[in-house]
């Protein structure tokens, strides 16, 4: 935690305007400091905040930790059964072609964002600065992080919950006799989440190396899995060409649904946007990272493109050795990647592989697991969470948001209660992060091409002329896609609750939550971002607003006061910091 004494009204050296950032401060006001600020710390002061990490994130742990949070490998073996199940071979080649062409314009605008406002929280306070006058700020400010916050909480007990599921899968294939029970699979997820949390808890210097060992394995573990299943397969051993013909594979869709094969082709792409939605982890991490309105930005394109690619690659060799669709996906297994595998090859290489993708799947977790947490804290610190004073807590010995990770491994432990519902409510869990991403994803980027237009200032990596355009192309995605991810895979008199698509409940039911609690009482007293220094946020007349410290140990801060007549001036000062 900064020295209380660093933070001085004496005098004044640089406005807001001065630097590449847009923030909820006024342009002519940012906190002067008795010392010398580094690069990254004067940005971040223009941005309202203290810096409270160390900064040992560089460009490529940074793109080590969001790869991870991606985990190609585990991720596609854990959404093989929407890729594959809904439109069959040419719906996991074309789907993912196409979704992903719309995913990395959410992805550029994203990184267009995170290099203007290079902040742990994200999008959520892109939302807050860029939403138009009017007090709709605090409003797209809530929608954004609890949607945000959705996505992310899900993330680590969905991945962990396939790799236990896998590791139970794999007890299966050497011991036949072997039915795993919901019980177990529910107990495996939560020593792995424990697990999870206990390395989250780490410095950061520690957690970096961690995910830039996993993300390494999971790299190398790629290359391998895609190498091996052309040459390993046994399909001539079973009668069969080597390869599926490519007529086949690029035209003969399998009936999954009872939707035609254009929308079945759509529904494929929940496998896509759910495996490529861990790339605005380097947002969050922006404030534990170096050079952060340049490397992040960065960071996030690196691992959509790269993960894109090679997610495309993999596709396409599944695609064309795969012999039988639904075999694979009604395997008593319980897990279509594992059927797939014992399906085209040897059974030894088979576990070769799974065993490949399972420790390349707890890499993964782990890094939704940091991921999650610095969301969680950069929600907190705002207050938007009951008990955010205890959440927003940073460790004094380890200056990382300890609380917020086992605040969000005690939810996603009660989330993997879902596993005793059954398979199609387990995937809930699946449904709701793609669908909460890309709400979230998006609601800024909206706001910035609709409302904010030429008005937007840019940060040091930026799009120029394509950034309208782009983003425009992202938000047509994704209002096309969030209706098409929650239909059912049936329709009529087939349709029944064991068919529904839980997505609407499982996201719909607390967010509308969340809105009713806006409407009765959180507007009342939300306003947004809450900086921790001496601030601008809702504008003054007179003196200077000076941020207060608690002196507490453990980094909590509270920011400063507000005179009443701050408030009508809240919208007049906004416009002010985007010019």
């Amino acid at each position: 935690m900064a020295d209380p004494q660093t933070y001085s009204t004496a005098s004044r050296k640089k406005s807001v305007a001065q630097e590449p950032v847009t923030s909820v401060l006024r342009g002519d006001e940012l906190p002067i400091y008795t010392r010398e600020l580094t690069a990254d710390e004067e940005i971040l002061a223009a941005l309202g905040y203290k810096p409270e990490f160390k900064r040992e994130f560089s460009l490529w742990t940074s793109f080590c930790v969001s790869f991870a949070v991606l985990g190609l490998l585990p991720s596609f073996a854990s959404t093989l059964y929407y890729g594959m199940g809904y439109a069959g071979t040419p719906g996991m080649i074309w789907g993912w072609l196409i979704a992903m062409f719309f995913i990395q314009c959410v992805a550029m605008s994203m990184a267009e964002l995170c290099s203007s406002m290079p902040t742990s929280g994200g999008l959520y306070y892109a939302a807050a600065v860029l939403a138009p006058p009017s007090g709709w700020g605090p409003l797209a400010a809530w929608i954004t992080g609890w949607s945000n916050w959705l996505a992310q909480v899900t993330g680590a007990p969905s991945v962990d919950y396939a790799m236990s599921a896998m590791i139970l899968a794999a007890s299966s294939i050497t011991h036949p006799e072997f039915v795993p029970e919901n019980y177990q699979v529910f107990l495996l997820t939560t020593l792995i989440m424990l697990i999870h949390g206990c390395i989250s808890s780490m410095p950061t210097k520690w957690i970096a190396r961690f995910n830039s060992v996993g993300s390494t394995f999971n790299i190398i573990a790629l290359f391998i899995v895609i190498i091996m299943i052309p040459a390993s397969t046994n399909r001539k051993s079973q009668g069969l060409p080597k390869f599926t013909p490519a007529k086949e594979v690029w035209g003969n869709f399998y009936e999954g649904t009872d939707f035609p094969n254009g929308l079945a082709l759509l529904m494929t792409f929940v496998s896509v946007i759910w495996t490529m939605s861990g790339y605005d982890a380097p947002f969050h991490l922006s404030e534990e990272c170096s050079n952060a309105n340049i490397a992040s930005p960065r960071a996030i394109v690196l691992t959509s493109g790269i993960g894109g690619l090679f997610g495309w690659f993999l596709q396409i060799v599944v695609a064309y050795t795969v012999i039988d669709i639904e075999e694979v996906l009604d395997s008593d297994l319980g897990q279509p990647w594992a059927s797939y595998l014992l399906q085209v090859m040897p059974q030894k290489t088979a576990l070769a592989i799974l065993s490949l993708t399972i420790i390349a799947a707890f890499s993964m977790g782990q890094g939704c697991m940091v991921a999650a947490s610095r969301v969680t804290y950069a929600y907190a610190r705002d207050d938007c969470f009951p008990g955010s004073w205890w959440i927003k807590r940073v460790n004094k010995h380890t200056q990382t948001p300890v609380n917020a990770v086992w605040f969000n491994v005690v939810i996603g432990i009660l989330m993997t209660l879902l596993i005793f519902g059954g398979s199609l409510a387990a995937g809930a869990l699946f449904s709701i992060a793609a669908v909460a991403a890309f709400v979230a994803f998006t609601l800024p980027i909206f706001i910035r091409v609709f409302f904010v237009g030429s008005r937007f200032r840019a940060g040091p990596w930026h799009l120029g002329k394509a950034s309208l355009p782009i983003g425009v192309c992202a938000c047509a995605f994704v209002a096309l896609m969030v209706p098409i991810l929650c239909l059912p895979s049936v329709t009529g008199s087939d349709l029944d609750a064991a068919g529904m698509n839980w997505t609407c409940l499982v996201y719909g039911g607390p967010m509308l939550g969340v809105l009713i609690w806006w409407a009765v009482d959180a507007r009342k007293w939300f306003k947004g971002p809450k900086v921790n220094i001496e601030h601008q946020m809702l504008g003054r007349e007179d003196n200077v607003v000076e941020g207060k410290e608690d002196g507490n140990d453990s980094g909590d801060s509270s920011s400063g006061s507000i005179t009443k007549r701050d408030a009508q001036h809240l919208e007049n000062d906004k416009g002010g910091a985007l010019a």
